[in-house]
């Protein structure tokens, strides 16, 4: 069976429509208040955008970088593409086809005790909500899950293991059912789309942090100044965005519509999906007297139907944040970066 066509409900869980809707395509428990004539919608939407893909991918299976493409990307990949276009236009399948046999070797090694222990103690916690990360499911997804973190560990030991990567893990597995495809997407994100952010000192995700503010300050100046006025850092409201790369943040289709852009663009979609959240909201957030009233607010903005309607959302993370050059958010992390190494090193 394979997971993005759906599930069987364990035996009882059938006896009516309402519970054979209780999981979507991807083993999540459904919403109680999902509006169904917005899903039908999109699933419109999606089944002509997975026409022009099909046309795209019979003319050359491989995906090239090129405006087209770009294009398609933004307009979100249909699932039963989405382990391909990801491997490609993140460099993983190259890896992979360079390095055959090597996911292997990396669970035949001797590992660190501590490393399995680490990993063990976060797969129950792994998307309890999931019948697919349960013990008692026939398509238990937590051996895979094991594996691919402890392959991850072995293969890349100054990072290990950090919470957070379980549930990037989980994604890539729900997504492309396979192990070794789901390590090498690992390595993509974690070694090159988003260096230093999982490492111990996490210097990468701390520099992206401030990077953001820097952009707010420019972009969205009314919000910095509330940030400022009430001092609130911003690693208490945006560390889970960028750490988990939204997952468990915004609804499961908007994160995967992200993941595809992230894949091809690289860690810059990151910065316009948060800027575009936070400008919308940003009567919302300037209504804040306090901390725990800031904190609040920045968790209602990633809720309700703005975040809802995928769709829309992708079309308005490329207007909303205005332009956004990957040469502007490398010179603001190459500052930031310096702050923040001299503040730790107490200079």
């Amino acid at each position: 069976m394979s997971l993005l066509g759906g599930h069987e409900a364990p035996e009882g869980e059938m006896s009516n429509e309402k519970d054979c809707q209780r999981v979507d395509q991807y083993g999540f428990e459904c919403s109680e208040d999902v509006n169904h004539e917005e899903v039908s919608e999109y699933v419109t939407v999606l089944t002509r955008r997975a026409e022009k893909w099909s046309k795209l991918l019979k003319e050359d299976n491989k995906v090239d970088k090129n405006l087209k493409v770009k294009r398609y990307v933004r307009k979100g990949v249909p699932n039963e593409h989405r382990p391909l276009i990801w491997m490609a236009a993140s460099g993983a399948q190259q890896h992979l086809q360079m390095n055959p046999g090597y996911y292997a070797s990396l669970l035949k090694a001797r590992h660190d005790q501590k490393l399995e222990e680490t990993i063990r103690t976060d797969l129950n916690r792994t998307f309890p909500d999931n019948i697919h990360f349960r013990d008692s499911s026939q398509m238990c997804l937590q051996t895979a899950l094991y594996n691919v973190l402890l392959a991850y560990g072995q293969h890349n030991k100054d990072v290990g293991y950090c919470q957070g990567m379980n549930f990037i893990a989980g994604y890539l597995l729900i997504i492309t059912n396979d192990e070794e495809k789901s390590f090498w997407l690992m390595d993509a994100l974690v070694g090159r789309i988003l260096p230093d952010y999982y490492t111990p000192a996490m210097l990468g995700l701390k520099t992206d942090q401030e990077v953001l503010g820097e952009l707010v300050r420019v972009k969205v100046p009314a919000v910095w100044r509330v940030m400022t006025q009430h001092n609130v850092m911003w690693t208490l409201v945006v560390s889970r965005w960028f750490l988990c790369l939204y997952i468990d943040v915004l609804p499961m289709e908007t994160v995967l519509r992200i993941w595809d852009c992230l894949f091809y663009e690289g860690s810059k979609i990151l910065f316009r999906v948060a800027l575009t959240l936070i400008r919308h909201h940003q009567n919302l957030i300037q209504k804040a007297q306090s901390l725990p009233d800031i904190c609040e607010h920045y968790k209602q903005v990633t809720r309700g139907e703005f975040v809802e309607d995928c769709h829309t959302f992708m079309q308005r993370i490329f207007t909303e944040p205005g332009s956004l050059s990957m040469s502007t958010i490398t010179k603001l992390r190459e500052s930031c970066r310096r702050t923040i190494q001299a503040q730790e090193s107490g200079h």
